[in-house]
């Protein structure tokens, strides 16, 4: 019988290595697309021509979460789905401090993770004098200098910054001296921060070199499981 979330110890979870936690986000996309395309059971080999990662470390890394599929058979893709949709959504509801109001940091203002209630992004910080003051779609523009009040009055302690590169590392010391532990940066450019925080980074350029290198390397051969076929 196959094992689901609610079995795994709560110690264990925590022991996952920060490299198989990075790709469930990227197992569950796969996976839904999977079933929108009414595919019900895929194994490990099948899967990995899908997401580009190996299949011993798919094995390996659904190991780490019980016994989520049968030797021989496969894994049964309503229950992945699952399994790793509860490990990734949150009950908890998180209010997220956005910095940077320029194009992208609009665009996600717009959005504001409309499929994810729990996710919602609440004061907007920027350090340009003819934003500061104004609104953006019913947003006040904080200036940098009141950051950390308000995230600590709002016990805020998520953040996505859009700043350029270049003023990435003050934005983020900004951020971190306000008490916030867990950032999302869209510059590439590493930056320095205590081991206490946790830092993801976007870079838009090279996940898009990335997707087109796999897409001339397997077009040729489309996988039958994103087809239907």
């Amino acid at each position: 019988m196959n094992k689901g979330v609610e079995d795994v110890e709560p110690k264990q979870l925590k022991k996952l290595p920060k490299a198989t936690a990075k790709r469930l986000p990227l197992y569950l996309r796969n996976l839904k697309v999977l079933d929108s395309n009414n595919v019900t059971r895929i194994k490990s080999r099948e899967f990995a021509e899908i997401t580009q990662v190996p299949s011993a470390t798919i094995r390996r890394d659904f190991s780490y979460l019980g016994e989520l599929g049968r030797s021989g058979y496969g894994y049964e893709v309503p229950f992945l789905i699952e399994v790793f949709s509860e490990l990734l959504e949150t009950d908890e509801k998180k209010r997220i401090a956005l910095v940077g109001v320029g194009n992208l940091g609009k665009a996600l203002l717009n959005n504001n993770f409309r499929r994810n209630e729990n996710l919602k992004i609440t004061c907007v910080f920027d350090n340009n004098p003819e934003l500061i003051g104004t609104y953006y779609e019913g947003y006040y523009v904080h200036g940098m200098d009141e950051l950390k009040e308000i995230v600590q009055t709002e016990n805020i302690t998520v953040a996505i910054t859009t700043v350029p590169s270049h003023s990435s590392q003050e934005a983020v010391d900004l951020i971190v001296a306000g008490g916030i532990t867990a950032i999302l940066n869209f510059a590439p450019d590493r930056v320095v921060v205590p081991a206490n925080v946790s830092m993801r980074y976007i870079d838009l350029t090279t996940e898009l070199l990335t997707l087109i290198f796999f897409d001339n390397e397997y077009h040729y051969r489309p996988s039958p499981f994103l087809t239907g076929i």
